[in-house]
């Protein structure tokens, strides 16, 4: 059974209530330039990078002029309306302060932007706990693919089997299984355990991976399948 030295942080969704005002905000940028885009559409695709998002939902390619100005407006909605209303989810800083305390090192993986990652990470309050991050400027591509998972574990300087992430999304999870990294999933983000099947537990939230963390496999039954809970 191994023993994990190290755990790979998704952000939204993971550690932070945010993936409906990613959502909005993307349906929004979308609607000023004429695209009319169904939030239910958008919402089961937050996870992936906007990238891979933009033309999934619109046809349009990302690196287009109009792909472009849609991901730069939707950057701009989503700080200016949204950032300020969001929370972390509970219990998230005690559930990182019990990591540290077990001698694992925490490293940041999430395809957010840098100029949006940092503020989404004051708002989880873990800037002392935290040893690296890794943001979609440090990928060449985004989740689904596994390059910010492995610019993660480079931070780490650990062998993928030394290492879990803590993800919500099946685009996390399949980030860390072309990487080679086990996941566990948490359900915070809006996915459900079928959504999830593959990882090593699910857990409802933060909170309840805490109050489990002794039964998981970031506690003393490492690498032991756990059931889902919550």
């Amino acid at each position: 059974m191994p023993t994990y030295r190290g755990v790979i942080l998704d952000v939204d969704g993971t550690l932070v209530d945010s993936n409906d005002a990613h959502a909005h905000a993307w349906v929004a940028a979308l609607a000023e330039h004429g695209v009319t885009v169904e939030f239910a559409q958008v919402r089961r695709l937050i996870g992936m990078g906007g990238d891979q998002l933009l033309p999934a939902v619109s046809g349009l390619e990302a690196e287009s002029e109009e792909g472009q100005a849609i991901s730069e407006r939707r950057g701009e909605i989503f700080k200016e309306r949204y950032l300020p209303t969001l929370n972390a989810f509970r219990d998230t800083r005690p559930l990182l302060v019990a990591l540290v305390e077990r001698g694992l090192r925490l490293v940041v993986a999430s395809s957010a932007k840098a100029d949006e990652l940092g503020p989404l990470l004051e708002i989880v309050g873990a800037g002392d706990l935290i040893e690296s991050q890794t943001s979609a400027d440090d990928a060449e591509r985004s989740k689904p693919e596994p390059d910010i998972v492995l610019a993660a574990l480079r931070r780490l300087t650990m062998a993928p089997t030394e290492v879990v992430m803590l993800g919500d999304t099946p685009y996390d999870l399949q980030a860390c299984q072309k990487a080679g990294v086990a996941m566990i999933g948490l359900r915070s983000g809006g996915w459900s355990e079928g959504d999830l099947a593959g990882t090593l537990a699910v857990y409802a939230s933060p909170a309840d991976l805490l109050a489990h963390l002794d039964e998981s496999p970031l506690g003393q039954g490492q690498g032991q399948r756990q059931a889902g809970r919550g």
